[in-house]
């Protein structure tokens, strides 16, 4: 496991990928499904579609002219994501397919995880 530049959060290789779709099992949208829109690594965090949603005071600019409130995704801890297969939470291992490769696979019900 590598450690980031400030030695302080470790940075291990995440199971859960960009697009994958998860539920949230801690937090104040625990039981929400959401897709993977972003990966942040450094941090071990993720964005996802419409989960985490923070409340951000804009100015008015050339952008957004009339400034406000606005609501967006805040990253979530990947401890408090679980990936979702075949309609029901499950962990991830990783094991090598009959080619060699090292795939994901999901503990509850050993089915391989496609890319």
């Amino acid at each position: 496991m590598k450690k980031s530049k400030n030695h302080e959060i470790p940075i291990a290789k995440p199971k859960l990928r960009k697009g994958d779709l998860v539920q949230v099992i801690a937090g104040d949208s625990r039981g929400k499904q959401g897709r993977i829109l972003q990966m942040v690594r450094e941090t071990n965090r993720a964005v996802v579609e419409g989960l985490n949603l923070v409340s951000r005071h804009t100015k008015p600019s050339a952008t957004s002219p009339n400034g406000g409130i606005i609501k967006k995704e805040a990253p979530i801890h990947l401890s408090n994501l679980q990936l979702v297969v075949a309609g029901k939470p499950t962990r991830v291992g990783r094991k090598t397919n009959e080619a060699g490769e090292l795939v994901r696979f999901a503990k509850s019900n050993q089915e391989i995880i496609p890319s």
